[in-house]
């Protein structure tokens, strides 16, 4: 199964149930998962985690 269409599930999902509400949920969880991996091994990490 490609990440494409995983992505194409969620979508769908998301149209017909009305789950409108989960959109910005999804949004910063993904954008938390990317700032930490990006951040992961740089002198930056010690201020990202004191704001958590």
């Amino acid at each position: 199964m490609s990440k494409l269409s995983i992505m194409t599930e969620l979508w769908d999902y998301l149209k017909v149930r009305k789950k409108w509400w989960l959109v910005p949920i999804i949004f910063f969880l993904l954008l938390i998962g990317v700032m930490l991996i990006m951040v992961e091994g740089t002198a930056v990490a010690p201020f990202i985690y004191t704001l958590f």
